[in-house]
């Protein structure tokens, strides 16, 4: 949650390593090594992951969306894409469009609750990830979205984010009918865990951000036995 001093030198290693992955070659680094080796097991299409990469070059460039649009295409390239990948090492095939949609959604879902949960902590930081049209329907003013006076509005729109995520899990929930037994249980018990974030933020209403959302072991453990029923 703090800037670093060379985000171009970072990207362009990040890049310049995912290629190399991306091509079969060794690049000496586990983690990129294990990229090219799931990459070419799974058939993972290349643009995948410079999509994710696209993720961190817009946070490097400040990005902050001006609508909906924009602000559902960065979800996408820091989590929906997230999500079609796990689908392909799922046994998703490339050309399940309809499945792959809504991995893409749960996706879209979780980083839905994330910036929801997480809007004191990124203003705090300098980051807003609330479309800017939406600020301007609530009469907020640019940087005063998490002021005392501002957080009755922000409650409003924070449930309707938490409205968004809940429509993205359902249609996830969807897709997870068609993954084997033991991935369909992990991604429903994902998705409960996840959207409970975003139900907890929108019940909180303006106190949403006076103690940070959490999922407490108890609520995961009952997640995954009510998602184990799901799955069966």
């Amino acid at each position: 949650m703090h800037p670093v001093d060379n985000p171009e030198e970072r990207l362009a290693y990040l890049r310049d390593m995912t290629e190399q992955a991306l091509a079969g070659k060794a690049t000496g680094v586990p983690a990129f090594d294990a990229l090219a080796l799931v990459v070419a097991e799974c058939g993972i299409p290349h643009q995948w992951p410079r999509d994710l990469i696209q993720g961190f070059a817009m946070d490097a460039a400040g990005f902050s969306p001006r609508n909906e649009a924009d602000l559902l295409t960065y979800c996408y390239h820091v989590a929906g894409v997230v999500g079609l990948m796990m689908a392909c090492l799922m046994g998703v095939r490339a050309d399940d469009t309809d499945t792959l949609g809504r991995a893409n959604d749960l996706g879209l879902a979780f980083q839905l609750a994330n910036i929801a949960r997480d809007l004191s902590e990124d203003a705090d930081a300098g980051r807003c990830y609330i479309p800017m049209d939406w600020l301007a329907e609530a009469d907020i003013a640019p940087g005063e979205h998490m002021k005392t006076h501002s957080r009755p509005a922000m409650a409003k729109i924070a449930q309707r984010m938490a409205h968004m995520a809940a429509g993205y899990e359902a249609s996830a929930r969807i897709g997870a009918r068609r993954l084997p037994f033991r991935c369909r249980w992990a991604v429903l018990a994902a998705a409960g865990i996840y959207g409970d974030i975003a139900r907890e933020v929108a019940r909180r209403g303006a106190s949403a951000w006076d103690h940070r959302v959490v999922t407490s072991k108890a609520a995961k453990a009952g997640w995954v036995a009510r998602a184990l029923l799901q799955a069966l």
